[in-house]
């Protein structure tokens, strides 16, 4: 059973259980996805009936953000664990390399995911890249028979939220992957394009605020942060 917090479930596990349970998807039939919510995908789900329904439809939610492990904390129902996409996905693929897995990357700006591809292939000895293709395709036809005909063990779908989570829900039929993730903006991470908070912010729980200082113009999308709080405030306060 998941843990709801603001209405969406999530799937209580350490980074080790992510993982094990990543692999065991990707050894069965059919075309499961995993989504890692933050706070501002969480209000989407609020706010958007479809965004809600393709983060239900996912095989495993996972908490990406400490402010999705405060909110739970606050309704009483604690997640054993933070669990951040783009870390969840590189121990993943670092698994994957020991076994010959191979990746499909999707998203970014022209020349990202081939980049990231490079690095990635690299540092993970064994790790396959299956193909590439950036984010800025108008028709899903091509891309996605590009992908079954690669056919990867994993695909990373990086086109921001939540067009990433609709556009797995809505195209999981199509293809013959066995395991989707929509990680936002790691391959600029895995590129070298977009660097990581030092350790020091990460450990204290501030990489958000270290983004927030390097991208002035996050300051909108970071407004939904206090509202999350709020409504997981009055959420707490109405016995729910």
């Amino acid at each position: 059973m998941r843990t709801e917090v603001l209405g969406v479930g999530f799937d209580s596990v350490t980074m080790s259980e992510a993982l094990d349970a990543a692999e065991k998807l990707m050894e069965r039939p059919g075309a499961d996805y995993i989504v890692t919510p933050n706070p501002e995908i969480v209000m989407a789900c609020r706010e958007d009936p479809e965004v809600k329904r393709a983060v239900e439809g996912a095989s495993l939610v996972l908490p990406d953000g400490i402010g999705v492990i405060y909110g739970a904390k606050i309704l009483g129902t604690p997640l054993k664990a933070k669990v951040p996409g783009a870390d969840f996905a590189e121990n993943l693929m670092a698994r994957m390399a020991g076994k010959g897995r191979s990746v499909y990357l999707l998203g970014a700006k022209p020349g990202v995911a081939e980049l990231a591809g490079e690095k990635l292939s690299a540092k993970y000895p064994g790790l396959r890249i299956a193909g590439t293709a950036d984010g800025y395709f108008k028709d899903d036809g091509p891309v996605i028979e590009a992908i079954n005909a690669a056919r990867p063990d994993l695909l990373l779908v990086c086109l921001g939220a939540p067009k990433q989570e609709k556009w797995m829900a809505a195209n999981r039929d199509k293809l013959t992957v066995p395991l989707m993730a929509g990680l936002g903006g790691s391959l600029d991470v895995y590129a070298g394009a977009v660097k990581r908070a030092p350790e020091v912010w990460q450990k204290l729980e501030l990489e958000w605020l270290y983004r927030l200082i390097k991208q002035p113009s996050r300051l909108g999308r970071m407004m939904k942060l206090p509202k999350f709080l709020l409504c997981v405030i009055g959420e707490r306060l109405k016995g729910r």
